[in-house]
């Protein structure tokens, strides 16, 4: 398993209270937020499990769903509905999305 699912995981317990916030202002950013999050770990699980072509996919898949989650809670941040996103979340995002482009490449 890359290291990376294990950085995601902890971006999503770090997620979880800023989602919490989110869900009282706009359920449907926050079921986004949360599907994209999520569709990051699934994809690097699978791809982590594939071979070939499907491996690559699915590995591009996660950098899109990561990119999704960082705009997900850049709209909330943006929206007011929070304050300020706390800088470990994006600097685990930062590191999953570096290590899936050098991957994909």
């Amino acid at each position: 398993m890359l290291r990376i699912y294990y950085v995601m995981l902890d971006v999503i317990r770090l997620v979880r209270p800023v989602l919490v916030k989110i869900e009282s202002r706009d359920r449907d950013l926050a079921k986004q937020l949360r599907t994209a999050e999520n569709s990051v770990v699934l994809n690097i699980a699978e791809g982590s499990g594939s071979k070939g072509g499907t491996r690559l996919e699915r590995y591009r898949t996660a950098l899109g769903s990561a990119k999704e989650t960082w705009g997900c809670l850049d709209t909330a941040e943006a929206q007011g509905y929070v304050a300020e996103i706390d800088p470990r979340i994006y600097a685990g995002l930062r590191e999953v999305i570096g290590t899936l482009i050098k991957i994909v490449r």
